[in-house]
C-alpha cells in the first residue's frame, strides 16, 4: 500500500500546464489513473492509463476524453463510498460542467470539473490513507 496524494491542486495545474506546455495534463491524466486504481483495486473497474487515454482520445477525436471524465467522476463517488466520503459531483455533474460550462461559462467550465476531480481526490484519498494507516497501527 502506497501514501496516495491529497494535495491536488487546480491553480498548481493550470500553473504547471502553461510552463511545462500541457505536458503537466498528461502526467496529471497518469497520476490520477494510478492512484484511482490503487483507491479502487477491490471494485472490479479500471481507469485506463495515460497510454490509453492519449491513443482513444485522438481515435475518438476527443470523445473518449469526455468518457473518461464521466467514468472517472462515477468512479471516485463509488470509491468515496466505501470509504465513508460523501462525494456530491459524479460523472454526470463532471461531464455538465465540462461540456455546458466550457460553452455557456467562457471555458470556466472545464476547470470547474478539474476542481470537482481534484477536490473529490484528495478526500478520497485522505480516508484511504488514513483507513490503510489505522488498519496498519492495528496489525
Amino acid at each position: 500500500m502506497r501514501k496516495i496524494s491529497t494535495n491536488r491542486s487546480l491553480l498548481i495545474y493550470i500553473l504547471l500546464c502553461i510552463v511545462t506546455c500541457g505536458i503537466y495534463g498528461y502526467f496529471f491524466i497518469y497520476e490520477v489513473a494510478r492512484d484511482m486504481n490503487e483507491m479502487g483495486k477491490d471494485d472490479d473497474e479500471t481507469t485506463t492509463g495515460l497510454l490509453l487515454y492519449i491513443v482513444l482520445s485522438i481515435i475518438t477525436c476527443g470523445l473518449y476524453e469526455i468518457y473518461w471524465l464521466y467514468k472517472l467522476g462515477n468512479r471516485i463517488q463509488s470509491v468515496g463510498a466505501r470509504y465513508n466520503v460523501s462525494i456530491q459531483e459524479n460523472g454526470t455533474t463532471i461531464l455538465l460542467w465540462y461540456i455546458l460550462g466550457s460553452i455557456f461559462c467562457c471555458g470556466i467550465g472545464a476547470f470547474v470539473a478539474f476542481y470537482f476531480i481534484m477536490n473529490n481526490m484528495n478526500k478520497v484519498a485522505r480516508a484511504y490513507n488514513d483507513y490503510h494507516e489505522n488498519k496498519v497501527n492495528l496489525d
